[in-house]
């Protein structure tokens, strides 16, 4: 006989955490998941693991191995290092991703990452830094853009009265500024780099630039979004792109926008339209 309150607490975990907007879903369940892999695999093959997907700042690494400037971002070195920073994106990453969408939010993300990454190799040429591991730099970047749009939101801290965001997140970044080199192992210039962007590029979403066409790209890139196979130019010094080819890729992005929405709130949540278009989709696929 199956357990009612195991199997209660389950489905009610599961519940909530769907409705956790899927970028941020995504990466904290990725992050934990290997997290959990690194404390399974025992000391010794946690420490091959760290060496061999963990930044390190140096010439020969970064241009053989530069996925390292990405898998350092999901390595975290104990149990309250991945704590904080997964309670820190879930706090203020949820706000980011229902304000700006999960593409965006994902840019500002891994752009924060890999600024962590080229911060703390360009810092190597005055300090002596060595191998990098952790979300640091990605969550310090979410931060900064949850204080660019809501910069008077009242955070509190245990027992300390309620503090503005921007000047939270400020205090936090100047703590970074005023540690550099202060041989500690935390990378205070990888948290600095990662807030820089962060900073930038949310402040360019403001001003109305698109940040989720990087995501775009790289959906195109691997396949996710499919060009339509484009006829033979009738000149060879001309080429044509017809109407068929621009509407489907109007429908692919609708689709996309749709199924998002369906993914962050239900199918419940979608207006009339959008049902109506959703099934008009899914009679030409």
């Amino acid at each position: 006989m199956r357990n009612q309150s195991y199997d209660s607490f389950g489905n009610t975990f599961k519940r909530g955490f769907m409705r956790v907007p899927v970028a941020l879903r995504t990466i904290i369940a990725i992050n934990a998941v290997i997290f959990v892999i690194q404390l399974l695999v025992g000391p010794s093959l946690n420490t091959w693991i760290k060496l061999n997907f963990g930044f390190v700042p140096n010439f020969p690494t970064i241009y053989l191995e530069p996925w390292r400037i990405i898998t350092y971002g999901f390595l975290h070195g104990d149990f309250m290092h991945f704590l904080f920073n997964m309670l820190w994106l879930w706090w203020m990453g949820r706000a980011v991703e229902d304000t700006i969408g999960p593409r965006s939010f994902l840019t500002i993300y891994f752009s924060a990452l890999v600024a962590g990454a080229l911060f703390h190799f360009s810092s190597a040429f005055v300090f002596d830094y060595n191998l990098v591991i952790g979300a640091s730099a990605a969550v310090n970047g979410i931060m900064v853009a949850f204080a660019v749009l809501f910069p008077r939101t009242p955070i509190m801290l245990l027992l300390l009265p309620p503090i503005e965001a921007r000047y939270l997140v400020a205090g936090l970044v100047a703590i970074d500024v005023l540690l550099l080199n202060s041989g500690s192992n935390v990378a205070h210039f990888a948290h600095i780099g990662g807030a820089s962007v962060g900073y930038l590029l949310t402040t360019a979403h403001k001003s109305g630039t698109d940040l989720s066409k990087v995501i775009r790209y790289f959906e195109y890139l691997f396949g996710r979004v499919k060009p339509s196979p484009s006829s033979k130019p009738k000149n060879k010094n001309m080429s044509i792109v017809k109407d068929v080819e621009i509407v489907e890729e109007v429908d692919q992005t609708e689709l996309d926008e749709i199924l998002e929405k369906i993914s962050k709130s239900g199918y419940d949540a979608l207006t009339k339209e959008e049902k109506q278009k959703l099934f008009e989709l899914s009679k030409k696929n």
